[in-house]
């Protein structure tokens, strides 16, 4: 393998995971920023580290070091959290994982968020900003759902929605998944132009912090993005998701002679995108 001299695999050995070498890194590639591959299958040149602590935001679990994004991730992030901190009862945004220091997949958790332009943004208002390092790692976010989700509860508020939807009016924004109960919620209370509702998509989950998906920056030519929302404003399929929440169908018949689903294979990095190896490579 032509990385193992630089990595320290032995050639002997069989190639590494993708999330093994990628969670190793400590810091940014000394690259121009810029994106590769797609959002569950792809590494990131050139990330920022968003500050631990700024005016209007917190980056939370420190120890993870998964607060790095895209220059245009982390302008994002000062901008929402400039709005948050003009909300009621809110100084800004607790900001949960971005991506590791060179994206990648992750060691743990998610997925996604290996691009550098994957938010998690805590549902928890944050009306304190002086939070020690110490603090965040025990600190919990706070759930908005109610009924397995097909409900907001008590601590959703109108702040949540305004600040939700300022994130999906963001040209940047491709989408931002929350949990069912409050798509439908939104659907239902939102007065002025619904445009927005589109980019919102329910999700399991998503009920301690929403999602926020940037498009590829432009000029991001290795780049993949996601396709675009379905048209229309998502509100009949929000509700289709609760109705099934608190109305199960009944499971499909399964087959006894077919065969175990199969378990999904690690990457490695020549599953990645070619330019993955330089990121790496970077010093």
């Amino acid at each position: 393998m032509t990385l193992s001299p630089i990595l320290g695999v032995s050639q002997a050995h069989a190639e590494p995971l993708a999330k093994e070498l990628f969670g190793a890194q400590k810091t940014a590639s000394r690259q121009k920023p810029a994106a590769y591959g797609s959002y569950a299958k792809g590494c990131a040149a050139g990330l920022e580290q968003l500050p631990e602590t700024g005016p209007t935001w917190q980056a939370m679990r420190l120890s993870r070091n998964r607060n790095w994004g895209h220059p245009e991730t982390i302008n994002f992030i000062k901008d929402l959290s400039g709005f948050a901190a003009g909300q009621r009862g809110w100084s800004g945004l607790y900001i949960g994982d971005i991506s590791q220091p060179r994206g990648g997949p992750m060691l743990t958790g998610h997925r996604s968020h290996q691009l550098g332009l994957d938010i998690d943004i805590w549902m928890l208002p944050a009306n304190n900003l002086r939070l020690t390092g110490s603090h965040r790692e025990k600190i919990s976010s706070v759930s908005l759902r109610r009924a397995e989700g097909a409900y907001v509860n008590s601590n959703w508020t109108a702040q949540h929605h305004a600040i939700i939807r300022e994130a999906a009016r963001d040209k940047r924004v491709a989408r931002i998944f929350v949990f069912p109960g409050a798509k439908v919620w939104m659907c239902n209370n939102e007065k002025g132009n619904r445009a927005y509702l589109r980019k919102i998509r329910p999700w399991w989950g998503h009920h301690y912090h929403f999602h926020v998906r940037l498009n590829c920056p432009k000029g991001s030519s290795g780049c993949a993005d996601q396709d675009a929302p379905p048209k229309g404003d998502g509100c009949a399929e929000a509700q289709e998701w609760v109705n099934n929440i608190l109305n199960p169908p009944p499971p499909k018949p399964r087959d006894p002679n077919a065969p175990p689903p199969k378990k999904r294979r690690e990457y490695v990095l020549s599953d990645l995108p070619k330019q993955c190896a330089s990121v790496l490579r970077s010093q």
